[in-house]
C-alpha cells in the first residue's frame, strides 16, 4: 500500500532538486518559476536495515522493499486559490496525496531567486498555507449551501453534516487549517469527501545550505520554522537538497562514509521517510523465506486478516490464522527453531493487530 506524499513550496525552494535527489528520477530543476509544470512522480524503497538483517538469516533469492510514493508539486504563488500561475491545477494534485511535505527555503544564495526577493520562510509558509485556506474555504462554503438545502428533507445527519462544515469554515475564516478543528470520528467521515487541502498532515522540511546541513540549530530561519512546527504540533526535518543530490550518486561505503564526513548518521530522505511514517500512521510487518524477504507497508491497528490483504486479497478472503515472531525476539534468538523452542512464535486469529516489525506467515484457505 504505497502512500504518496506531496513536496510543495514556493518557487527556487529546492523542492525539484529534493525530489530529484530522492527519486533519482530526472525531474527538471531549474532557476525560474514554475519549472514543475505537471507533477513528477517518482516511487522511492523505504530504507529499512531489518530487511537486511532477515535477509542474513534466511539467505533468500531476492529482497524486496515496501514502497513510499513522493510528488513535485509546481510551486505555488500568492494568488493560486484564484487561479495564479497556473494555481488551480496545481492545488487539484495536493488533492490527490495522503500528506505534505512543505519544503521552506532557509539559505541565502544571491544566484538563486526568491520569488518574493527576500527569505523570510514564515512569510513563504503563510503565502502556502493561506492560498490552500481560500481554496478550502470556496469547497466548504460550497457544501454548506447544498447541506442546508438537503436540511429541508427532515434527515437530521444533515444538521450534523453542517454543524461539523460550519466548525471548520469558521476555522478556516480565522486563518486555521481544517486539521486545526477537532472533529469526531463521524464528522471525519462526513468531511472526507471533501479532499480539503488544509485537512492533509503536513512535514515541513527546511531546506538549507551544504555546510549548515550538520548545524543547523545555528540557522535563524531553521529556527523560527522549528517554533512554527511545534505551534502546529507538526514534525520539522532539517535537509539540504544540494547534499541530497551528492548522496543520490554514492552507493554503499562511499555512501556511508560522505555521511560521516557530514556528520551524519542517516540521509535526509531516510529522515524524512521515517517522519511520514509517523505523520501517516503506518507500520512494516515482514514475510521471509529462502525465495523471499519482503517488507510490507499496513496501517496502524490493521487487523492480521486485513493485512494479509496487502498481500493478495485471497489471503484476507481466506484467512484462518497467522503464525508470528517479533523481530527482536527472532534476532535475538538467531532462528525461527529457537524461537519456537522458547515459545515465541505465536498463533493468532482474526482479532490480532499486527504490530510494527512482526514477521508473520498467513494460513489461508480459498
Amino acid at each position: 500500500m504505497a502512500r504518496s506524499m506531496g513536496i510543495v513550496g514556493l518557487p527556487n525552494v529546492g523542492k525539484s532538486t529534493l525530489f530529484n535527489a530522492i527519486t533519482k528520477a530526472g525531474a527538471e530543476a531549474a532557476n525560474y518559476p514554475f519549472c514543475t509544470i505537471d507533477p513528477n512522480v517518482g516511487i522511492v524503497e523505504v530504507p529499512d536495515k531489518r530487511l537486511f538483517t532477515l535477509a542474513a538469516m534466511y539467505n533468500p533469492q531476492r529482497i524486496v522493499h515496501t514502497a513510499f510514493q513522493f510528488v513535485d508539486i509546481a510551486g505555488l504563488v500568492k494568488g493560486a486559490s484564484r487561479g495564479e500561475g497556473l494555481g488551480n491545477q496545481f492545488l487539484a494534485h495536493i488533492r490527490e496525496v495522503d500528506a505534505i511535505a512543505h519544503v521552506v527555503r532557509c539559505f541565502e544564495d544571491e544566484n538563486i531567486i526568491h520569488v518574493s526577493s527576500q527569505i523570510d520562510p514564515l512569510d513563504d509558509i503563510e503565502t502556502i498555507q493561506l492560498e490552500l485556506i481560500f481554496a478550502d474555504q470556496e469547497t466548504v462554503a460550497k457544501r454548506i449551501e447544498r447541506t442546508k438545502r438537503q436540511l429541508k428533507t427532515g434527515d437530521k445527519k444533515f444538521e450534523e453534516e453542517l454543524h461539523a462544515l460550519e466548525r471548520v469554515f469558521t476555522a478556516l475564516e480565522e486563518g486555521k487549517p481544517a486539521r486545526a478543528v477537532a472533529l469526531t470520528d463521524d464528522e471525519q467521515l462526513i468531511l472526507r469527501d471533501l479532499h480539503l487541502l488544509t485537512a492533509k498532515p503536513v512535514i515541513y522540511v527546511a531546506n538549507v545550505a551544504e555546510s549548515e546541513v550538520a548545524s543547523s540549530e545555528d540557522n535563524k530561519y531553521v529556527q523560527a520554522v522549528a517554533e512554527f512546527a511545534r505551534s502546529e504540533g507538526a514534525q520539522l526535518v532539517v535537509v539540504s537538497a544540494k547534499v541530497e543530490s551528492e548522496i543520490a550518486e554514492l552507493e554503499g561505503d562511499d555512501r556511508a562514509l560522505f555521511l560521516e564526513e557530514l556528520g551524519l548518521q542517516e540521509s535526509g530522505l531516510d529522515r524524512l521517510i521515517k517522519a511520514s511514517y509517523r505523520l501517516l500512521g503506518l507500520y512494516t510487518y515482514f514475510t521471509a523465506g529462502e525465495k523471499e524477504v519482503r517488507a510490507w507497508t499496513i496501517a496502524v491497528g490493521m487487523k492480521a486478516p486485513q493485512a494479509a490483504g496487502v498481500i493478495h486479497t485471497d489471503f484476507e478472503r481466506g484467512f484462518i490464522r497467522a503464525e508470528i515472531v517479533s523481530y527482536n525476539d527472532l534476532v535475538t534468538h538467531k532462528s525461527m527453531i529457537a524461537a519456537k523452542e522458547r515459545g515465541l512464535v505465536r498463533s493468532e486469529g482474526k482479532e490480532y493487530v499486527v504490530a510494527d516489525g512482526d514477521i508473520i506467515h498467513f494460513r489461508f484457505n480459498v
